[in-house]
């Protein structure tokens, strides 16, 4: 009698959609900096950089959204951990664009509650990195 070995790998999030996923991080983080540069120095141009990170950001967490949403629906892919994460990946959609909203308005209107969004979006965007990319440890149940 042969016994059949079941390997399991860990299910992690493709290569696209890690890359993009990846990319929202350092454009939020992006976008907090260039609001404490603008909070301390008011140059406009740094409410103008941290708006046009904020676009950035969400074009690459729009797309990881989307990519999310299609991993949701595969068969092969297992979705117990994925709704939270989608759940997070929502939500600092949505802090962001507010956020750009906020950064849409005159630079010294956006103060003090555009830093606050970015500095939510940012933590967010933190927060869906790491669960997107956390793996089963070894000797946890798959």
């Amino acid at each position: 009698m042969a016994a059949t070995l079941e390997r399991r790998y860990p299910r992690t999030i493709g290569a696209l959609h890690a890359v993009l996923l990846a990319g929202t991080v350092p454009l939020f983080l992006g976008a907090v900096l260039a609001d404490i540069a603008y909070a301390f120095t008011y140059e406009i141009q740094w409410s103008n950089f941290a708006s046009w990170l904020i676009v950035g950001g969400l074009v690459f967490s729009g797309l990881a959204l989307v990519l999310a949403i299609f991993d949701l629906f595969r068969g092969d892919r297992r979705a117990r951990g994925l709704v939270p994460y989608l759940m997070i990946l929502v939500t600092m959609w949505v802090f962001g664009f507010f956020n750009a909203l906020m950064h849409a308005r005159d630079a010294w209107a956006s103060m003090p509650t555009g830093l606050v969004l970015s500095t939510i979006a940012v933590v967010l965007a933190c927060v869906a990195t790491w669960l997107a990319f956390r793996g089963p440890r070894a000797g946890a149940p798959a």
